[in-house]
């Protein structure tokens, strides 16, 4: 392969002539640059391995909390699922408000639904208090 420009061999010679031709002050500020530069590399390699450990064990520690949480959850969804089917199966005639009532968060405060649900608890309020005769 022929080409016009120079080839690697003369590329190097020519940098060679020109680092011989350089002032010693230019060539021993290149080599404190060059220095500088492998210790700012270093350092910020170790910098980026001791995040990434901090990262990994903040991680496993978040998990650790998520699967608490989960645990948790399930235990308190259970009790409460018990607990609604032993009522479910104590149905007494005149009983259904109450239980309608147990069911539902009156108090609109506390609520922390996006949905406006006020309509719907006024309504099962009259109702409870004056119920539908037939």
């Amino acid at each position: 392969k022929e080409s016009n420009g120079p080839t690697h061999c003369y590329a190097a010679i020519s940098q060679a002539d020109r680092l011989q031709s350089e002032p010693e002050s230019i060539r021993k500020w290149r080599e404190e640059q060059k220095e500088r530069l492998e210790q700012l590399d270093a350092n910020s390699r170790k910098q980026e391995a001791e995040w990434k450990e901090k990262a990994i064990k903040e991680l496993e520690e978040w998990y650790a909390r998520q699967d608490e949480k989960l645990e948790k959850t399930k235990a308190s969804n259970r009790a409460a699922e018990e607990a609604f089917v032993n009522e479910a199966e104590e149905v007494f005639p005149g009983t259904e408000w109450e239980r309608v009532a147990q069911l539902c968060d009156f108090n609109p405060k506390s609520s922390k639904q996006a949905k406006d649900v006020s309509r719907m608890r006024s309504v099962l309020i009259s109702l409870k208090q004056a119920p539908l005769v037939r």
